[in-house]
């Protein structure tokens, strides 16, 4: 290695992608040339900024494909020395490596860009969907504090078949209806309790409990502007269009 070519290695040795022999012997180099190691320092600066504006942590999610993928890459078998080389490359294929350098920090950087910006893509949707969340949980609070305050407000508790109880909440000048609920039976992974309004002998979805829940409040999707009474049916997951089981809880409305 001539002295010209060692002065090429500062960007390599601030990224640490030297070997520990070519390692020692930059830095012999280094600790009698000034400008290397000005030039090292100014790119190791350089690069610790790059990485604290790019550093992102990556989710449970990511990481599973990940380990899950590793099983399926195949490993890139090992160098073998051959002839003359210069910090493990033939001369010809250093001297096209170093024409490529500029290209290949580019496209670096572009997979840095592609990779975060995937992370901050998928960060920016997780934060949509719990600022949804949040707004849905907020706005049914208020319409289930307005409802029990409802000067109209009726409560017509019942027991429901396979275990609990059950009062619906309603309140014809509000047209709102809410269901509270108590120690239901835990339905499995495929199952759902769901709400319908008997409005003309006819059964109106009227929204799913939460999965897994065995106690809470629910306010009604829909008015219970003509309907009779409320029931509550278990269906398979994602819910029912039409009723599929007997309802395991059937209490009427007040008429008006």
């Amino acid at each position: 290695m001539t002295r010209a070519d060692v002065h090429t290695f500062t960007g390599v040795y601030a990224l640490h992608a030297l070997s520990d022999r070519e390692a020692e012997e930059f830095e012999r180099h280094k600790a009698a040339c000034a400008c290397c190691t000005q030039e090292v320092r100014e790119l190791q600066e350089t690069t610790a900024r790059l990485a604290l504006a790019t550093s992102e942590t990556p989710s449970a999610e990511f990481r599973t494909r990940v380990m899950a993928a590793l099983p399926q890459i195949r490993q890139l078998a090992p160098l073998v020395p051959e002839g003359r080389r210069f910090f493990g490359l033939r001369p010809l294929r250093w001297r096209l490596l170093q024409r490529r350098m500029p290209q290949l920090v580019v496209a670096v950087c572009l997979v840095i860009a592609l990779v975060t910006g995937g992370f901050a893509i998928d960060e920016q949707r997780q934060e949509q969907r719990q600022r949804h969340a949040t707004e849905q949980a907020q706005a049914e609070a208020a319409a289930l504090n307005a409802l029990l305050a409802a000067p109209d407000a009726t409560f017509r508790s019942t027991a429901v078949q396979g275990g609990g109880s059950g009062t619906v909440v309603n309140s014809q000048a509000l047209q709102r209806t809410a269901f509270v609920y108590q120690g239901l039976t835990e339905l499995s992974a495929d199952k759902v309790y769901e709400l319908w309004y008997s409005r003309g002998g006819q059964y109106v979805p009227a929204g799913l409990l939460p999965v897994g829940a065995v106690d809470g409040t629910t306010v009604l999707t829909g008015t219970p502007r003509g309907a009779a009474g409320v029931g509550l049916t278990v269906e398979p997951a994602g819910g029912s269009a039409r009723p599929t089981t007997t309802p395991v809880v059937l209490v009427g409305l007040p008429t008006t």
